[in-house]
């Protein structure tokens, strides 16, 4: 019998940019399945509610048969237990990123043994784009287009009532 591979794909996703959707394009071709999981944590000031991260997460997703979009909170390897995952994907930007990565790879491995942490390098012209400096960008009047699917692009002008 052979058993699919679930593989999950965590992050705050506030929101999801072009360089998320890479990422999510390259596991999902990798793996059977993908989950892709938003964080929920009360301790960050998100700009969008975990429902409205779901929703532009889905619609950007859309186009990926083998991926759906969860949402979780506490910690990663309670929910990777709970979904019966055992690999984890992170994007990786720059070598500033995979030093934090590497230290909470490090983390979960001593948390769940089981659980493996897999890097994905995103295309170069996705390597400063981050949820921040999109939002950032964005709030001051600076064009993000494509650097964000069209849905959140939407979402952003109606959350900030700006005609970018």
């Amino acid at each position: 019998m052979n058993q699919k591979t679930l593989a999950v794909y965590p992050g705050s996703f506030d929101p999801i940019t072009n360089g998320h959707v890479y990422i999510a394009e390259r596991a999902a071709a990798i793996f059977d399945e993908l989950t892709v999981s938003i964080l929920y944590n009360e301790h960050k000031n998100a700009t969008f509610s975990v429902d409205e991260r779901i929703d532009m997460a889905r619609e950007a997703l859309k186009h990926l048969p083998n991926v759906k979009v969860d949402s979780f909170q506490g910690l990663l390897v309670d929910y990777m237990r709970q979904v019966k995952s055992r690999v984890i994907i992170r994007g990786l930007r720059a070598m500033s990123d995979f030093e934090y990565e590497f230290q909470i790879a490090l983390m979960n491995r001593q948390l769940a043994p089981e659980v493996e942490t897999f890097f994905i390098v995103t295309d170069p012209k996705y390597s400063y784009v981050s949820s921040s400096g999109v939002r950032e960008v964005f709030h001051f009047g600076g064009t993000v287009q494509g650097l964000v699917p069209d849905c959140v692009f939407k979402k952003l002008s109606e959350k900030f009532n700006i005609k970018n």
